[in-house]
């Protein structure tokens, strides 16, 4: 652990800042006691590290020595005290002075270091309290599975027996397996995992649970839905506490949801098609997600709130550890696996994170916003489904299209739809699906490199009867752009810059036409004056002014 001098040399010549890991302090004559205890809090709750005295803290460093903490032994005693850790000290004798070194361990994994009320981490060249944020993924280190938890106070009496013959039957349907219908009602949880020989676990009260057992023993577990005529804030018109077993709620809730689901009617030739505004396995999902993934050990409860063309889902506990909305996607991690493990044996769910991947392919197809998860924070995460369809033409071209053809599409190729439609960025994680769309006659693109763009084919702007949008999205081929530039060029005849000439072809990138002008160029019909961007073109027909 010690550092020799040529290593200590060496951190000092190091030309890059201060990190997580190191902290140079100069504290020439004296450094405060208060003060050393914060930062070494804040190097351990950072992984631990090294706090060195005696050189200056910002590069060129400097040797100056420090007169601080002479008395190395009791300041390692009243560290111990302070901080309950064993740090290391260590004296450098150097010709420029004393250099005081000190090698902070990690704290403890899910336990942060506190100090003075505080659990202190560093901010720039200061000390601050940690933040929310920092402190949740550090306590959810250590985190246990809740639903896997023995309730100590519950007992059989305490799980409803429709509850349980529920969940045989789905288990069942999902299975096949038809020798759980013979099984005891002790086996039958045993074998889902809900009960052993310890005691009733979490899960099974979340799941099975009497009204009475989720009132005295996890309040917490109750859904609470609301319907809203309107945005505006006040008393909405219907509230429910669903406070039973979540196998006796679920199909209830639905159903309360379903009373006020209004149907959207689109006209397709001689076919009007009927749509829900609310999709039942988009609600199903939401509410199972937000079952499976809350955090129980904080008192709120699930909240869904339903308006006439959107709903909400509120869960309580932010996202689990590593996971947030923009990989949501592609990254799962269970807060509560011993319930979604029953989720799937019953097949409400194929797997964990499917449910999320199904909403958003689902709203895709039919032309509706794509789930949003835009107000969650770390206490909560609440989404937000838009049963509203936004374009009935886009949704009339993906049936189009065919189930068949559909069904072999992946998650990303309905997002990069998706961005296409809505004209947004298709990002580096998606481009590779490009590729396959295209091949599907559903894409085309125009240009190469930077200056690509992407837009749905000409097959869909043939269905929708806009063949006009079709060609200015596809642009005009090479020889009229450059007529039309030359043109332009030709009428300005105090020359014309690149920027005014970019909006002459306001479908293709700067550099398309900076190639179009150097082509042009190539040809004698035009010249430029100028070497930066305030460059002018001219047609050789009209000499500068």
């Amino acid at each position: 652990m010690a550092l020799s001098l040529e290593e200590l040399q060496e951190l000092i010549n190091s030309q890059e800042r201060e990190h997580e890991c190191l902290e140079f302090k100069e504290a020439r004559n004296d450094f405060p006691l208060p003060k050393l205890i914060k930062y070494i809090a804040a190097l351990a709750n950072e992984g631990g590290g090294k706090l060195i005295l005696g050189v200056t803290d910002k590069p060129p460093r400097r040797i100056v020595g420090t007169q601080s903490f002479k008395d190395t032994n009791g300041i390692k005693l009243e560290l111990i005290q302070k901080l309950n850790l064993k740090i290391g000290m260590q004296e450098v004798h150097h010709s420029n002075g004393r250099i005081l070194v000190f090698h902070i361990p990690s704290r403890l994994v899910g336990n942060p270091i506190q100090h003075e009320g505080a659990y202190w981490m560093r901010a720039g060249e200061s000390l601050i309290p940690m933040t929310q944020d920092r402190l949740k993924k550090i306590f959810s280190e250590v985190e246990t599975d809740f639903s896997a938890e023995i309730c100590r106070k519950a007992t059989m009496d305490l799980l409803d027996p429709v509850a349980i013959e529920n969940l045989r039957i789905m288990w069942i349907r999902k299975s096949g397996n038809q020798a759980l219908s013979t099984l005891s009602v002790g086996q039958l949880l045993a074998d889902a995992e809900l009960i052993n020989e310890e005691g009733i676990t979490h899960a099974a009260l979340i799941l099975l649970g009497t009204a009475d057992a989720l009132h005295r023993l996890l309040p917490q577990a109750e859904i609470v839905f609301e319907y809203r005529s309107t945005e505006n804030s006040g008393a909405s018109q219907q509230r429910i506490e669903f406070q039973h077993g979540f196998f006796l709620v679920f199909d209830e809730l639905w159903r309360t949801i379903n009373l006020r689901n209004d149907i959207q009617h689109f006209q397709d030739g001689f076919i009007i098609w009927d749509i829900p505004t609310f999709n039942e396995k988009v609600i199903r999902e939401a509410v199972l997600n937000a079952v499976s993934h809350r955090d129980y050990r904080l008192r709120s409860s699930v909240f869904v709130r339903q308006f006439p063309r959107k709903i909400e889902v509120e869960s309580p506990g932010g996202f689990p550890d590593g996971i947030n909305p923009e990989n949501i996607l592609w990254h799962q991690n269970p807060r509560n696996r011993r319930i979604t493990d029953v989720f799937v044996k019953c097949g409400l769910i194929e797997r964990a994170g499917q449910g999320v991947n199904l909403m958003f392919e689902t709203n895709i197809r039919q032309g509706k916003p794509r789930p949003d998860f835009y107000h969650s924070d770390s206490s909560q995460v609440f989404l937000t489904l838009v049963g509203e369809i936004q374009d009935p033409n886009f949704l009339r071209f993906l049936e189009k299209i065919g189930q068949e053809r559909l069904c072999s599409f992946s998650i990303e190729d309905f997002l990069v739809l998706d961005l296409v439609h809505r004209e947004q960025t298709i990002s580096d994680r998606l481009q590779p699906h490009t590729k396959r769309l295209i091949e599907a006659g559903v894409l085309e693109k125009c240009g190469r490199g930077r200056g690509v763009r992407y837009f749905l084919s000409q097959r869909y702007y043939d269905f929708i009867e806009r063949r006009g949008a079709y060609t200015r999205k596809r642009g005009l081929d090479r020889g009229t752009n450059k007529e039309l530039l030359l043109a332009h060029i030709r009428h300005a005849k105090n020359g014309s810059r690149l920027q005014e000439l970019a909006e002459v072809l306001p479908a293709l990138s700067k550099i398309q036409v900076q190639k179009l002008l150097q082509e042009l160029k190539s040809q004698g019909t035009i010249y430029k004056n100028g070497l930066t961007r305030g460059a002018l073109w001219f047609s050789n027909s009209i000499a500068p002014k």
